[in-house]
């Protein structure tokens, strides 16, 4: 009898517990990556689910010290508490350890921490939804849990090793291969991407390579890429307009064709692009640009004597009237 009351005290324990972990936490089962560039030392973390938001609860990094994924049933805790302890210069596993036996819930996390030197380590429990699963390699884990197969998270460790490139197209190779094998058994609705430098620079705004979202989409994972290569573009304006700043247009022309290769159909990157050449004096490839430009959307016109007065735009007033006469 003593025997029995043990096991429906148990029992009922267990289905208190889970039931207030289910109504308390978000439920993102989903599938992620955390890895780092051996390179560049960049390190970052990518996830998908069928859930809305997925990277406002899943993802979070840290210059300088790492980046987490805390998913399945999500204690969001685990991102800030991670960073912090391994800012202490606890190893990832040490760091992971501490905060699981510290967890009433632990057996519905899935967890990993990457760290600056590219150690690893990945906690999923025993009542995550199956199929759950992970894979450490030597800088990166991959992890999934209600997943349609089982097959997920060695697909996706397969294509990071053996893709090629930086480190946001070897993570979005894995998410891709995630897909490829029928990922998360409810579908796809959010991705999300993260990327800070190996170094913090003590500024906090100069930390962050890469931080993309997708909260709602049919295909997140496609829309991730789009938004990507148009993160690349930017960069390249970035860069452009840094070398403007320095008075090296041509360097300054280069980035910019750059970015226009990425994202042929934006007109700022074009008109930046000419503005540049007008500052070289290349009025004869200046003006066939702007005036197609100017035909498309009239307001850059309007824009353009202004940039005189900001001394972005240095040419004499007889070149500006000529330039408003396109």
């Amino acid at each position: 009898m003593k025997i029995l009351k043990s096991l429906l005290f148990t029992l009922i324990s267990i289905t208190m517990t889970a039931q207030s972990y289910k109504k308390s936490q978000p439920f993102t089962n989903t599938y992620s990556i955390v890895a780092r560039d051996t390179v560049t030392g960049d390190i970052g973390v990518a996830v998908q689910s069928h859930w809305f938001s997925v990277g406002s609860v899943v993802t979070y990094g840290k210059a300088g010290v790492g980046v987490v994924a805390t998913q399945s049933l999500v204690n969001p805790s685990y991102g800030p508490k991670g960073l912090e302890l391994m800012a202490q210069d606890m190893s990832p596993k040490m760091a992971l350890d501490k905060l699981i036996n510290q967890d009433e819930g632990k057996a519905y996390r899935q967890v990993a921490f990457l760290n600056v030197k590219g150690e690893v380590a990945t906690h999923t429990g025993e009542l995550c939804i199956a199929e759950a699963g992970h894979i450490n390699g030597k800088n990166f884990s991959v992890q999934a849990n209600m997943m349609l197969k089982n097959t997920v998270w060695q697909a996706m460790a397969n294509a990071f090793k053996t893709t090629k490139g930086n480190l946001s197209e070897r993570m979005l190779a894995a998410m891709k291969a995630a897909e490829a094998e029928q990922g998360d058994i409810r579908g796809k609705q959010s991705a999300a991407m993260l990327i800070v430098k190996e170094k913090a620079t003590g500024n906090s705004w100069e930390d962050t390579v890469m931080d993309l979202r997708v909260e709602d989409h049919k295909n997140p994972i496609e829309e991730l890429e789009r938004l990507i290569t148009i993160h690349k573009a930017y960069d390249f304006m970035n860069k452009g307009d840094l070398a403007m700043e320095k008075g090296d247009s041509k360097a300054a022309e280069t980035y910019y064709l750059n970015a226009q290769k990425l994202f042929p159909d934006n007109l700022e990157m074009k008109y930046w692009y000419a503005i540049n050449l007008l500052n070289n004096k290349e009025f004869e490839k200046a003006y066939p640009i702007l005036k197609s430009i100017f035909k498309k959307e009239t307001n850059w016109k309007t824009l353009t004597p202004r940039l005189v007065k900001s001394k972005l735009l240095n040419i004499s007033k007889q070149e500006l009237e000529h330039v408003m006469q396109l």
